[in-house]
């Protein structure tokens, strides 16, 4: 049986703010994250299936992606519901703006986890995530290994 990793990658824009940071990272700011996902498993062996000798579809990851994550984050402000930018939050959304109150401080780390298990949640049985790196920066990133969470 030959196990193979499929990776997708994403692009989106999401602002946020670490309340109680000591760095200029406690004010609203944004980045141009780069999201990797790959999965891993055994590829299709029924020549009869429209998916023969594919792991899973690349649409397939991209549905998922976009849906759970991509849609969801882009463009939005990640606030920590705990903190007082909830009242900032409140006043944007009144304003229109996009917001998504988090229950955790909305780091590179913590965002990572919410979007580990948002994915995993809607993967067939047959393919398992295999890991997850969240580029906050060109040079940083934050990565989920499945390896080491087992």
């Amino acid at each position: 049986m030959n196990k193979i990793r499929v990776t997708k990658s994403f692009n989106f824009e999401t602002a946020h703010a670490l309340y109680g940071y000591d760095g200029k990272c406690k004010n609203i700011h944004g980045h141009s994250y780069k999201l990797f996902v790959t999965v891993i498993g055994t590829p299709n062996s029924d020549s009869n299936s429209p998916k023969f000798g594919m792991v899973i579809d690349f649409g397939d990851i991209k549905k998922i992606v976009r849906s759970e994550v991509v849609d969801k984050f882009d463009h939005s402000i990640l606030l920590n519901v705990n903190s007082p930018h909830k009242e900032l939050g409140e006043k944007l959304i009144a304003e229109g703006h996009k917001v998504i109150f988090t229950d955790y401080q909305p780091s590179c780390e913590n965002m990572l986890i919410d979007m580990v298990n948002l994915i995993r949640s809607k993967l067939n049985p047959e393919v398992a995530l295999q890991s997850v790196r969240l580029h906050e920066t060109e040079t940083s990133y934050a990565e989920w290994q499945a390896e080491d969470n087992r």
